[in-house]
């Protein structure tokens, strides 16, 4: 099945790019009861991660930079990452999530992206 994006000039191609990178990507990874999808969402002001169970269509542990013990936090973006990958690991490793499958989302795997996963692996989730 081919999913049609339109090209456009500046930041609406680079949006139109990501879009297809996390269609290529959605075709390969789904969130099972065993080993959920932990998917992180990137804005210019904020990182968010959330783990779901793709087959139940449930969301077992999230956590953002809007989250009280984050917000207003010392640090630069990559700093903010850091905190919410550890976040979301101890709140998934709580809901009895062991092993996840990472979606980045159709972005680039450096800066807050590989920060975040990086902070989660140390907080102990298998990717």
């Amino acid at each position: 099945m081919a999913y049609g994006v339109k090209i456009a000039k500046g930041n609406a191609y680079k949006r139109a790019a990501a879009k297809r990178r996390h269609i290529r990507i959605r075709k390969r990874i789904s969130g099972t009861s065993e080993r959920p999808r932990l998917v992180v969402t990137r804005s210019n002001r904020g990182i968010f991660a959330q783990v779901i169970d793709d087959i139940a269509g449930h969301t077992l542990a999230s956590a953002s930079t809007l989250d009280a013990s984050i917000r207003g936090g010392e640090g630069d973006k990559s700093a903010q990452a850091q905190k919410v990958g550890a976040l979301v690991a101890e709140r998934a490793k709580a809901a009895g999530v062991e092993a996840v499958v990472f979606d980045r989302g159709g972005k680039q795997y450096a800066g807050r992206i590989a920060a975040l996963a990086d902070a989660a692996r140390e907080a102990g989730l298998k990717f």
